[in-house]
């Protein structure tokens, strides 16, 4: 089934529509579309490459969750598709691991950003979805064109996510569950603390219920521990003495668990 196409021009907001590799909209205003087929639409002049995550990092999340350790969760995602039809938005997506795996559906019409271009590019070469550069904040789509979005690690923006679903459209969200990489955090800490699987807080959009998925892992190398460790938001907050404990550390075993929580707006 064909969907109307939902990107927007980011300047002014006309629709924009792809000729000779070139995305414009009526005003005339044009966007490149790069050889791995994601479009840029940032509004800043910046350089994708000095906003987001670097190449660095992009690559090496990409290859961590290439190597199957976050399979639970993608599977429970494909799982939660697996009935449904429609347009879905992967919001801040990331290299596309869960993305793509969307895309494989054939129900389903995906689209996926993230402000990184490292990133997108990654996400574009995967396939199965049309990726674009974009600020969360001012997401480039027409208002109401997504049945469904999905919203995983990333900071949550209830009014653009409200904007983008369709009435009665359903928004997925994780978090991490509370013991989340415990057994790496045992390593780092002398009293770790459980995550506290906050959800987001909207009044924008009604709560209908959670999922929680669990499993365990062993990490099978340091750099398989390193990644998946600055893949962390408390990698930032972590002092060097501690993150030193983890030196010379070749394996791991240590359980994941993630909240999805399923919201609708109304």
């Amino acid at each position: 089934m064909q969907y109307p196409n939902p990107l927007r021009c980011p300047i002014c907001g006309g629709s924009l529509s792809l000729r000779d590799k070139t995305v414009s909209c009526p005003k005339g205003h044009s966007f490149d579309m790069a050889r791995e087929g994601y479009i840029n639409l940032l509004r800043s002049q910046k350089s994708g490459d000095r906003m987001g995550d670097s190449k660095d990092s992009a690559r090496s999340r990409r290859d961590f969750l290439d190597k199957g350790y976050y399979q639970p969760l993608r599977d429970a995602l494909i799982a939660l598709f697996a009935d449904k039809r429609g347009t879905v938005l992967d919001i801040c997506c990331g290299e596309g691991y869960y993305t793509a795996a969307l895309g494989e559906n054939p129900a389903l019409a995906v689209y996926g950003f993230d402000l990184s271009k490292e990133m997108v590019r990654l996400a574009a070469k995967r396939g199965g979805a049309t990726c674009f550069v974009a600020n969360l904040v001012s997401i480039p789509v027409a208002d109401g064109s997504f049945d469904y979005a999905t919203h995983l690690f990333a900071p949550f923006h209830e009014r653009e996510f409200s904007r983008i679903l369709k009435p009665g459209g359903t928004l997925f969200s994780v978090v991490p569950g509370k013991k989340h990489l415990w057994a790496l955090k045992e390593k780092l800490y002398d009293d770790p603390y459980p995550n506290d699987e906050a959800l987001p807080a909207t009044e924008a959009l009604q709560l209908c219920g959670t999922q929680k998925i669990a499993a365990e892992i062993t990490l099978r190398s340091a750099q398989d521990i390193d990644a998946v460790f600055r893949m962390t938001p408390y990698y930032y907050h972590t002092s060097q003495k501690d993150k030193d404990k983890l030196g010379g550390l070749n394996t791991l075993t240590t359980e994941i668990e993630f909240v999805i929580a399923e919201y609708k707006k109304l």
